[in-house]
Protein backbone atom coordinates (compact mmCIF):
# COMPACT_ATOMS: atom_id res chain seq x y z
CA UNK A 1 0.00 0.00 0.00
CA UNK A 2 1.45 3.81 -1.25
CA UNK A 3 0.95 6.18 1.94
CA UNK A 4 -0.38 9.44 0.86
CA UNK A 5 3.38 11.06 1.19
CA UNK A 6 5.18 8.94 -1.33
CA UNK A 7 1.92 9.05 -3.62
CA UNK A 8 2.17 13.09 -4.05
CA UNK A 9 6.04 12.51 -4.14
CA UNK A 10 5.76 10.47 -7.56
CA UNK A 11 2.63 12.99 -8.83
CA UNK A 12 5.13 16.25 -8.16
CA UNK A 13 7.98 14.08 -10.19
CA UNK A 14 5.74 13.18 -12.76
CA UNK A 15 4.51 16.81 -13.37
CA UNK A 16 8.32 18.23 -12.71
CA UNK A 17 9.33 15.53 -15.62
CA UNK A 18 6.52 16.86 -17.76
CA UNK A 19 7.49 20.58 -17.14
CA UNK A 20 10.72 19.61 -18.57
CA UNK A 21 9.54 17.93 -21.37
CA UNK A 22 7.35 20.87 -22.25
CA UNK A 23 10.67 23.38 -21.75
CA UNK A 24 12.43 21.55 -24.16
CA UNK A 25 10.26 21.40 -26.83
CA UNK A 26 9.43 25.17 -26.35
CA UNK A 27 12.90 25.90 -26.55
CA UNK A 28 13.42 23.95 -29.59
CA UNK A 29 10.31 25.32 -31.47
CA UNK A 30 11.86 29.15 -30.44
CA UNK A 31 15.31 28.15 -31.64
CA UNK A 32 13.83 27.32 -35.01
CA UNK A 33 11.72 30.11 -35.14
CA UNK A 34 14.22 32.01 -34.94
CA UNK A 35 16.33 30.07 -37.99
CA UNK A 36 13.32 31.02 -39.98
CA UNK A 37 13.71 34.74 -38.86
CA UNK A 38 17.47 34.74 -39.77
CA UNK A 39 16.81 33.25 -43.07
CA UNK A 40 13.60 36.18 -43.94
CA UNK A 41 16.28 38.68 -42.53
CA UNK A 42 19.34 37.25 -45.00
CA UNK A 43 16.53 37.20 -47.82
CA UNK A 44 15.33 40.87 -47.16
CA UNK A 45 18.71 41.67 -47.68
CA UNK A 46 19.64 39.85 -50.72
CA UNK A 47 16.69 41.84 -52.31
CA UNK A 48 17.88 45.05 -51.11
CA UNK A 49 21.72 44.31 -52.65
CA UNK A 50 20.16 43.49 -55.94
CA UNK A 51 20.62 46.81 -58.57
CA UNK A 52 18.44 44.92 -61.59
CA UNK A 53 15.12 43.77 -61.27
CA UNK A 54 14.84 40.35 -62.54
CA UNK A 55 13.58 40.07 -66.08
CA UNK A 56 9.84 39.28 -66.68
CA UNK A 57 9.26 37.96 -69.99
CA UNK A 58 5.80 38.98 -71.56
CA UNK A 59 4.21 37.98 -74.68
CA UNK A 60 5.13 41.11 -76.66
CA UNK A 61 8.99 40.54 -75.77
CA UNK A 62 8.88 36.96 -76.71
CA UNK A 63 6.95 37.39 -80.01
CA UNK A 64 9.64 36.55 -82.84
CA UNK A 65 11.43 38.91 -84.64
CA UNK A 66 10.23 38.70 -88.45
CA UNK A 67 12.44 41.41 -90.27
CA UNK A 68 15.67 39.80 -88.46
CA UNK A 69 17.50 37.37 -91.34
CA UNK A 70 17.50 33.79 -90.49
CA UNK A 71 21.11 31.50 -91.31
CA UNK A 72 18.87 29.73 -94.10
CA UNK A 73 17.93 33.24 -95.79
CA UNK A 74 21.16 34.98 -95.69
CA UNK A 75 22.32 35.44 -99.09
CA UNK A 76 26.19 34.85 -100.18
CA UNK A 77 28.44 37.44 -99.54
CA UNK A 78 28.84 39.73 -102.78
CA UNK A 79 31.60 39.63 -104.66
CA UNK A 80 33.71 42.43 -105.01
CA UNK A 81 34.79 43.54 -108.57
CA UNK A 82 37.82 45.38 -109.59
CA UNK A 83 36.64 48.70 -107.94
CA UNK A 84 36.20 47.08 -104.75
CA UNK A 85 32.20 47.44 -104.82
CA UNK A 86 29.71 45.00 -103.93
CA UNK A 87 27.84 43.60 -106.86
CA UNK A 88 24.18 45.36 -107.08
CA UNK A 89 22.73 41.69 -106.96
CA UNK A 90 24.61 41.32 -103.74
CA UNK A 91 23.74 41.63 -100.06
CA UNK A 92 26.29 43.56 -97.88
CA UNK A 93 28.61 41.10 -95.67
CA UNK A 94 27.79 41.38 -92.03
CA UNK A 95 30.26 41.56 -89.61
CA UNK A 96 31.15 38.87 -87.69
CA UNK A 97 30.51 40.72 -84.33
CA UNK A 98 26.71 40.87 -85.21
CA UNK A 99 26.38 37.18 -84.97
CA UNK A 100 22.98 36.05 -83.17
CA UNK A 101 23.23 33.68 -80.03
CA UNK A 102 23.71 30.24 -80.92
CA UNK A 103 20.18 28.47 -79.43
CA UNK A 104 21.21 25.32 -78.53
CA UNK A 105 20.26 22.98 -75.50
CA UNK A 106 22.62 24.92 -73.32
CA UNK A 107 20.85 28.27 -73.82
CA UNK A 108 17.41 27.04 -73.45
CA UNK A 109 18.13 24.73 -70.65
CA UNK A 110 19.71 27.73 -69.15
CA UNK A 111 17.70 30.13 -69.62
CA UNK A 112 14.84 27.96 -68.15
CA UNK A 113 16.64 26.82 -65.18
CA UNK A 114 17.79 30.40 -64.18
CA UNK A 115 13.87 30.87 -63.90
CA UNK A 116 13.14 27.36 -62.03
CA UNK A 117 15.58 28.80 -59.54
CA UNK A 118 14.05 32.38 -59.01
CA UNK A 119 11.25 30.27 -58.07
CA UNK A 120 12.51 27.63 -55.85
CA UNK A 121 14.28 30.73 -53.91
CA UNK A 122 11.01 32.45 -54.02
CA UNK A 123 8.72 29.82 -52.29
CA UNK A 124 11.68 28.86 -49.72
CA UNK A 125 11.50 32.65 -48.62
CA UNK A 126 7.32 32.35 -48.86
CA UNK A 127 7.48 29.48 -46.55
CA UNK A 128 10.03 31.17 -44.01
CA UNK A 129 7.47 34.46 -44.54
CA UNK A 130 4.24 32.00 -43.04
CA UNK A 131 6.29 29.94 -40.60
CA UNK A 132 7.10 33.51 -39.14
CA UNK A 133 3.92 34.76 -39.82
CA UNK A 134 2.28 31.35 -37.70
CA UNK A 135 5.09 32.32 -34.71
CA UNK A 136 3.85 36.10 -34.46
CA UNK A 137 0.30 35.25 -34.46
CA UNK A 138 0.54 32.29 -31.61
CA UNK A 139 3.04 35.07 -29.56
CA UNK A 140 0.08 37.73 -30.25
CA UNK A 141 -2.63 35.57 -28.76
CA UNK A 142 -0.81 34.49 -25.72
CA UNK A 143 0.01 38.19 -25.09
CA UNK A 144 -1.83 40.06 -22.58
CA UNK A 145 -0.22 43.59 -22.59
CA UNK A 146 -1.82 45.57 -25.11
CA UNK A 147 1.58 47.35 -25.94
CA UNK A 148 3.17 44.28 -26.67
CA UNK A 149 0.53 42.83 -28.78
CA UNK A 150 0.29 46.07 -30.75
CA UNK A 151 3.60 45.67 -31.87
CA UNK A 152 3.42 42.14 -32.48
CA UNK A 153 0.30 42.64 -34.76
CA UNK A 154 2.30 45.60 -37.32
CA UNK A 155 4.96 43.20 -37.63
CA UNK A 156 2.76 40.51 -38.25
CA UNK A 157 0.56 42.71 -41.39
CA UNK A 158 4.46 43.74 -42.58
CA UNK A 159 4.92 39.70 -42.68
CA UNK A 160 1.38 39.28 -44.48
CA UNK A 161 2.33 42.27 -47.06
CA UNK A 162 6.00 40.46 -47.83
CA UNK A 163 4.25 37.81 -48.50
CA UNK A 164 1.60 38.90 -50.92
CA UNK A 165 4.62 40.79 -52.47
CA UNK A 166 6.72 36.96 -52.78
CA UNK A 167 3.19 34.99 -54.21
CA UNK A 168 2.86 37.92 -56.86
CA UNK A 169 6.47 37.41 -57.90
CA UNK A 170 6.23 33.18 -57.80
CA UNK A 171 3.29 33.85 -60.09
CA UNK A 172 4.88 36.32 -62.56
CA UNK A 173 8.14 33.41 -62.67
CA UNK A 174 5.55 31.19 -63.48
CA UNK A 175 4.33 32.66 -66.36
CA UNK A 176 7.85 33.42 -67.51
CA UNK A 177 8.39 29.87 -67.17
CA UNK A 178 5.09 28.95 -69.32
CA UNK A 179 6.53 31.65 -71.72
CA UNK A 180 9.54 30.38 -72.05
CA UNK A 181 8.01 26.74 -73.36
CA UNK A 182 6.03 28.43 -75.32
CA UNK A 183 8.52 30.07 -77.38
CA UNK A 184 10.72 27.19 -77.26
CA UNK A 185 7.62 24.77 -78.77
CA UNK A 186 7.38 27.86 -81.28
CA UNK A 187 10.94 27.76 -82.30
CA UNK A 188 11.01 23.58 -82.64
CA UNK A 189 13.23 23.12 -79.65
CA UNK A 190 12.99 19.33 -78.39
CA UNK A 191 11.19 18.93 -75.28
CA UNK A 192 13.91 17.26 -73.42
CA UNK A 193 15.62 20.60 -73.66
CA UNK A 194 13.81 22.25 -70.69
CA UNK A 195 13.59 19.51 -68.78
CA UNK A 196 15.13 19.96 -65.16
CA UNK A 197 18.56 18.00 -64.85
Amino acid sequence: MISGRVRRTIIIMRLRALLVVALVSAEAGWAHAQSLAEIARAEEARREDVTQPSKVYTNDTLKPDFTRATPSTLAAPAAADASGTASPAGAPAESPGTAAPVRDQSYWAGRIAEVRSQVERSRAFATALQNRIDMLWTDFVNRDNPVERSSIEQERIKALAELDHVKKEIEDQTKSISAIEDEARRAGVPPGWLRPS
